[in-house]
């Protein structure tokens, strides 16, 4: 079986999502020191006790996520939930990475990017207005077509139903989107022209600005809209190393 250093890894990893110029909520890269030498990672979307079980199930030496630990404004203490998972790092000498908005933005492995690739999109672009770049993103569609054909096409893709608060009486051909909890950007969406917004999660005054602007809005999942940029990563590893980098998808309705 192949092997990586760690030190190799992260590397390998920062070079492709440079990290160190993203302003994020959370420390990224290793959050978890582990083995130095890595042969097996298991990847997925939320470092959550199930998926670090899965880790010591196979042997893994690192949980690649894209939510993992240490969020602002948190509570430092070590405690209850907390400690049980760093326990289970710690105890099975398991490293942690985690890359939150570099794996957002990224152009071709982020979770905009992939989920641009589910729409059937072939070119986007990030809203400029939106700091860091890559957050909201924005594409047209050749030919316009009925926001209900574009809930379908997701509902298709991601294996899920989605909620979609319908408002146009025409057909949609901007769209506009933002995985995860990036439902506050949908005034910035409209701003840009957007027909319809699309976001993993969607809160109670979502609901109102879509109505009160006039644009579509679909809410396809937090955790749906944000499997696929970990995955991609993981795959990257792997080719790029040969080592086996495994994606375990934990199941979340939200």
């Amino acid at each position: 079986m192949s092997c990586i250093g760690r030190t190799e890894l992260l590397a390998l990893i920062e070079q492709q999502l440079q990290s160190h110029l993203i302003r994020d909520y959370c420390p990224n890269g290793l959050q978890v020191e582990g083995k130095a030498e890595i042969r097996r990672i298991v990847a997925g979307v939320t470092a959550s006790q199930a998926l670090l079980d899965k880790a010591v199930e196979l042997s893994a030496d690192a949980v690649l996520v894209h939510h993992g630990y240490f969020w602002k404004n948190e509570t430092p203490q070590i405690t209850g939930m907390k400690k049980r998972r760093l326990q289970t790092l710690l105890r099975h000498d398991i490293n942690l990475l985690a890359y939150h908005l570099p794996l957002d933005v990224h152009p071709v492995l982020g979770n905009n990017a992939q989920l641009a690739q589910k729409l059937g999109l072939t070119q986007w672009s990030a809203v400029a207005a939106v700091s860091p770049a890559g957050v909201l993103m924005q594409g047209t569609l050749t030919d316009a077509v009925p926001a209900a054909a574009i809930a379908h096409r997701l509902e298709q893709q991601l294996g899920r139903g989605v909620l979609h608060n319908a408002v146009l009486d025409r057909p949609v051909r901007t769209l506009a989107w933002c995985t995860g909890g990036g439902q506050s950007y949908i005034d910035a969406a409209y701003e840009a022209g957007a027909d319809l917004f699309i976001s993993g999660e969607v809160s109670e005054q979502t609901i109102h600005s879509s109505r009160e602007l006039g644009i579509d809005f679909i809410a396809a999942g937090h955790h749906a809209t944000e499997r696929y940029g970990v995955a991609a990563l993981a795959d990257y590893i792997a080719a790029q190393t040969g080592i086996s980098c495994q994606f375990i998808d934990i199941d979340n309705p939200a």
